[in-house]
């Protein structure tokens, strides 16, 4: 088992920065890619990025277009993902997701999800 509690969200104006944390506890972290996804009221859930489990590779979704960025610590067992330049669209609430092995597959389910955290951007 391995638990995932998000921090960081909040309620910040258009062009702020945020960052938010995935604290991971039980088996071991870096035996886990890692990613973020978020999820709007009335819209699907959304891959936003993900790390591979021992930080050598990243990718983001298409709209991020290098306005975020997502790290991981091993050693402190935590996922970041810095938001900069933040959007009114960006609205949602964010998700942190465990998948075991190497790098994140967005086509496979994740392993273990956090309970997310709120991220609110006014205009």
């Amino acid at each position: 088992q391995v638990q995932l509690v998000e921090s960081g969200g909040g309620l910040v104006q258009a062009g702020d920065s945020l960052r938010l944390s995935c604290a991971a506890s039980g088996r071991t972290f870096s035996s886990y890619a890692m990613g973020w996804f978020r999820q709007a009221p009335g819209k699907e859930r959304e891959f936003v990025a993900a790390i591979a489990s021992r930080g050598s590779s990243t990718y983001y979704g298409d709209f991020v277009k290098g306005r975020f960025a997502i790290s991981r610590d091993n050693v402190r067992s935590t996922l970041y993902l810095q938001m900069n330049s933040l959007r009114p669209e960006d609205t949602a609430v964010y998700y942190c997701a465990a998948q075991g092995g190497i790098n994140y597959d967005t086509h496979l389910p994740a392993d273990y999800w956090g309970q997310g955290t709120q991220v609110t951007v006014s205009s």
